[in-house]
């Protein structure tokens, strides 16, 4: 029997991109999406659920696998714009509930579904951690709130041989409410003028998963952008205003 993943907001974007190429590699894919009409790639298991609503989803996920799973990708993100203008209590709640609790629940069960072997858990970041600035205030704030569960995860699991990491990619794909010219002027902005794709993520994910003695890590992909220290979020800089 091949190995079973679980890949959280896998129906777009670079979930989907995630979860096509571990199929192609052989995998079992649960393949989680939030709506009950959101598609999933073909050979995919997949299970809808709001990771908003806390255990009852991580749980609905975690029994979709058809065998205990050997990799956890938590992937699914909010992503709303807010600023110290106009910051709100519920606001960062509706962040830290789908960015760092889901992924907290999700762990924890995937810990105590078992399993034999090397067994990984990779928690999908952000660049900007290396380099923060404070627009998208919530989202950046529960990112820095899933770095410490990065780490602390990977504390609490390695006796059980259970391995925590994170990826943490810049600029990969027109953010909502970005336009494609301005994605265009900044996609590439970084010293290595190199745009990060979402199979560098896919790349990165498999050296994880063949790196067995890894743990507690962050890989950052942005092409050096963080050396950069933007003041702003990319997308509402010149290319020449570094």
């Amino acid at each position: 029997m091949s190995n079973v993943a679980i890949i959280t907001g896998a129906g777009r974007r670079v979930g989907r991109i995630l979860a096509e190429g571990l199929l192609a590699e052989g995998w079992q894919v649960v393949t989680h999406v939030r709506n009950a009409e959101d598609e999933v790639p073909v050979g995919a298991i997949r299970v809808a659920a709001d990771l908003a609503q806390g255990k009852a989803a991580a749980e609905a996920v975690l029994a979709a696998c058809p065998a205990p799973p050997t990799l956890l990708v938590n992937n699914a993100a909010r992503f709303a714009a807010d600023s110290f203008a106009d910051f709100s209590p519920e606001e960062l709640g509706a962040h830290m509930a789908v960015n760092v609790a889901a992924p907290a629940l999700l762990t924890a069960g995937f810990a105590a579904a078992g399993g034999e072997g090397d067994r990984l858990v990779v928690n999908i970041l952000d660049a900007k951690l290396a380099a923060p600035n404070p627009d998208f205030l919530s989202y950046t704030l529960s990112k820095a709130a899933l770095a410490a569960l990065t780490t602390l995860s990977a504390q609490a699991l390695g006796a059980d041989g259970i391995r925590v990491n994170a990826i943490a990619p810049a600029l990969m794909l027109l953010s909502e409410g970005q336009s494609a010219a301005n994605f265009e002027a900044t996609h590439r902005f970084n010293p290595l003028n190199r745009g990060v794709e979402p199979a560098d993520v896919l790349r990165a994910l498999r050296f994880l998963v063949d790196s067995p003695t890894l743990t507690g890590e962050t890989l950052t992909l942005d092409g050096g952008q963080r050396f950069w220290r933007l003041p702003r979020d990319v997308q509402f800089l010149e290319p020449n205003s570094r």
